[in-house]
This record gives C-alpha cells, structure tokens and sequence, in this order.
C-alpha cells in the first residue's frame, strides 16, 4: 500500500499568519480576548483557543457589548461596519484579515465608487463573501455559484461590471463564470482573486486522486475551501471520504486499494494531518 500526502495540504500562509498573530495576543497575557467569528473552520483548533481563555463573538449585536480587550478579526476579513463598531468602543484590534482578501475589499471598493455593477463568484452564506459585499458599499452586488446563475443575474449589457472571486473558489467553476461574463457583458471587468495557494492546492489535489485508487480529504465541516478539495477528489475518484479528525475515519481496507492519496483544507493542523496519515500507514 502506498500512501501519499499532498505537499500543499495543511494551513494556508494566510491562516498560519493569523494563528501566530492570535497566539501571540494569548502568551502575552492580552485578555480578555475574542476573535469575531471562529478564528478558522475548524472545531478542534476553536475548542483548544477556548480553553485557553479566546471567546468567539457571533454576532454584531454582541459585538457591540464589548468595551474592553482585544478583538481579533480572522482571516475572512469584514465589512468596515465592524471596524466601526470597535473603535467607537475603543477596543484593541488586531486585523488578521489575509492579505489576498484585504486586496479584494481594495479592488471592490474602487470600483464601487466608479459606479461597477460587482459580481462577486462565491458562497453568500460565507463569511469571506459577506466581508466583501460590505466594502461594496452602495454599488449593485450579485453573488454567484456557478455559471447558470450568473445567466439568472445578468442585466444590462452596456453597463460598467466587475467580476471578483471568493479566494478560495472552485477554479475551474471560476473559468466557466469568466467565459458567460465576457461573452455577455460589453464593459466587462474580471479580477482573478482566487489565490495562488488555493490554485495550487485544487491543481495538486485533482492530479493525485486522478492516480489514487482512493482519496481521504481532511478538513473543518464548516470549512469552504475543504469542501471544494472534496468535490474535486471526488470528481476524479469515486473513493473519496471527508474527515475531520481521526475520530471520524471510517475507512475500510480493501484489496483494490493500492494507493491512497491525503490531501487537507487550508484550516487543518498539521498534528491531525499526521495522525490520519500514520493511521493509514498502520492499519493498511
């Protein structure tokens, strides 16, 4: 049995640099401290910061309630409403919002304020996207899936339009978007803001479950960019399981099964990429 780990498995740039970021708010003794939703998507990384004393703030309703401490601001980035809010109660920021995403909210606001209907391809639901429509502002906005509903949304083919991308977007759904886009908007404007990580990552993970006879991707439930891995693997490979951690393996060995391939979303530690890994190796 041969076991393969994909090199881009595990934290992204962006979420290590928010992992240090908070990490070092908490060995300096600066609390209270809160992040404003879940640092990253993954449940076992949240429980731990929670028992080291980092509370997760849900809502701007209680938002507004705090006062006093520091308030970290995750990877995801927000709109400039929750920026608001904080200073007005003088508490301590620290913006760990990934610098790919912080490019995003620069480039929509420009155009905004030039008047560009924004089309932005990604989850609505997602905190990466709901940040992004902020710095919006007053402009028309439309999320989008995939191709079909973007047919669904389009307007007006002479007006001003600009298309951005969730950073962590399916590429190839992201391809087909670009291609009704510019064939159906006169004024058309695409900015590629998947980033180069997320590319790499989906480019990796397809080439290995193409040759594995069976692919377990690792990764938060709620996480985005995990649940893309998935969908990719599981294009190439029928054999393809989702995990979270250990606990949930329910992987059986099978005869047919001669390579396996691992990869994992850019919120999963490395220690629980390991732990599968020597699990796999061990038992199969």
């Amino acid at each position: 049995m041969e076991v393969i780990v994909a090199k881009s498995a595990g934290f992204c740039f962006g979420v290590q640099r928010a992992m240090d970021m908070l990490m070092d708010e908490v060995d300096k003794g600066n609390f209270p401290l809160y992040t404003y939703g879940p640092i990253i998507h993954n449940e076992t990384v949240v429980e731990d910061l929670n028992r080291k004393g980092v509370r997760v703030i849900d809502s701007l309703d209680d938002l507004r309630k705090i006062t006093e401490g520091t308030v970290v601001i995750r990877t995801h980035g927000v709109g400039p409403e929750v920026y608001k809010i904080l200073e007005d109660n003088g508490v301590n920021i620290i913006d760990a919002t990934c610098p790919f995403v912080k490019k995003i909210h620069e480039t929509v606001r420009k155009k905004a304020s030039e008047g560009y209907h924004m089309y932005i391809a990604g989850d609505a639901s997602h905190p990466e996207i709901q940040g992004i429509m902020g710095w919006c502002e007053d402009a028309k906005t439309d999320v989008i899936s995939d191709a079909n509903e973007l047919y669904e949304v389009l307007s007006d083919k002479d007006e001003l339009s600009c298309l951005v991308a969730q950073t962590t977007f399916n590429t190839k759904k992201f391809k087909d978007i670009v291609e009704v886009f510019e064939k159906s908007m006169y004024n058309s404007n695409v900015v590629n803001t998947i980033c180069n990580a997320t590319n790499e990552r989906q480019d990796e993970a397809r080439q290995l479950a193409s040759r594995a006879d069976a692919m377990i991707v690792i990764g938060g439930r709620n996480s985005s960019n995990t649940r893309k891995l998935y969908e990719i693997c599981k294009e190439q490979c029928e054999r393809t399981y989702f995990v979270q951690t250990l606990e949930d393996f329910a992987f059986r060995r099978d005869d047919d099964i001669k390579l396996i391939g691992i990869t994992a979303g850019a919120s999963t530690p490395k220690n629980i990429i390991k732990e599968v890994q020597n699990h796999v190796r061990r038992e199969f």
